[in-house]
């Protein structure tokens, strides 16, 4: 088994690479373990570098050292290897995949990501790429994209970056045009926002789809339609907690293994943070899966499914 840390030095509110660093070669080298450090230099290098060792065949445990998107780039990098598993060494603004663990805290702890156990989590694929927490297109989407320019600011970490994102993109406008086809439905018409979700939080908190399954093949989509400004605030509470059921005339859930969305332009789609521009956006359950290892004795929640 070999050991592979793939740090991003842009993770976070400041450069932690020599801080991994030093806790990589302590923990290490102490268990004599095979293990090697790369760092990215550039966006896109977090992929390669875990598509390189996968191609080897060799059997590797990948760590992705930095928040949401450096583990986004490595599972697009991982994905369809079978030879290769993967987790989060927490080091981002947001780490929003490992909240869904009823202890997030312990992927900071090597120690603990060590003496870990594994399982298979269902993938988003969109268009070309992988998603494994959530993909969202529209206000959302320019919302969480943008967090990156406000994370590094004083004060303004996770949600707090995310907040500011809100306050900008609301003065900037909320709604946009969509088609979407879904379970055999086509809604054509503004919406505010499509966010499809695997996993259970982003957006340094937000949680809303309680419920939703990384290993149930479905997806849990939520269509939120037209509001105005003043209906943001209120909204955004209720969405942001899971409590979408509250307002059946402004968000609808579905479950589905597939959907299509159509912009009337290219427009910002929201892969875990990674930005994408897109006028057609094809979402569905890839037929690969990955292997996600965690600390032993973690679990995440499971509650029955919402009907739609």
């Amino acid at each position: 088994m070999k050991h592979l840390f793939i740090i991003n030095p842009a993770a976070g509110s400041r450069n932690q690479t020599e801080i991994y660093r030093k806790q990589i070669a302590q923990v290490c080298e102490k268990k004599g373990l095979d293990y090697s450090v790369q760092v990215s230099a550039a966006p896109g290098r977090c992929c390669k570098i875990a598509r390189r060792a996968a191609e080897t065949g060799e059997e590797y445990r990948i760590y992705a050292c930095g928040g949401d998107g450096t583990l986004n780039e490595v599972v697009n990098g991982a994905a369809g290897y079978p030879n290769v598993s993967v987790t989060t060494f927490a080091g981002g603004s947001g780490n929003d995949f490992a909240r869904m663990f009823s202890q997030p805290e312990a992927f900071r702890d090597l120690e603990r990501l060590l003496d870990s156990e594994e399982t298979e989590f269902d993938l988003i694929r969109c268009n070309d790429d992988y998603s494994l927490n959530i993909c969202s297109v529209g206000f959302d989407a320019r919302i969480g994209t943008d967090v990156a320019n406000y994370k590094r600011l004083p004060l303004l970490h996770g949600f707090r970056a995310y907040a500011a994102s809100v306050v900008v993109n609301t003065i900037k406008g909320v709604c946009e045009h969509y088609v979407i086809e879904i379970n055999g439905e086509v809604i054509d018409g503004k919406q505010t926002l499509i966010c499809a979700c695997n996993g259970q939080f982003y957006g340094g908190g937000f949680n809303p789809v309680p419920e939703a399954d990384p290993t149930d093949g479905l997806l849990d989509v939520l269509v939120v339609k037209d509001v105005s400004r003043l209906q943001v605030a209120q909204v955004v509470g209720k969405y942001k907690n899971g409590k979408y059921k509250d307002y059946p005339h402004l968000i609808r859930h579905f479950r589905t293994d597939r959907l299509k969305i159509t912009c009337d332009k290219p427009s910002p789609i929201n892969l875990d943070g990674e930005l994408r521009l897109l006028q057609e956006v094809e979402l569905s359950i890839a037929k690969e899966k990955l292997r996600f290892f965690y600390p032993k004795g973690l679990s995440w929640q499971k509650v029955p499914a919402v009907a739609k």
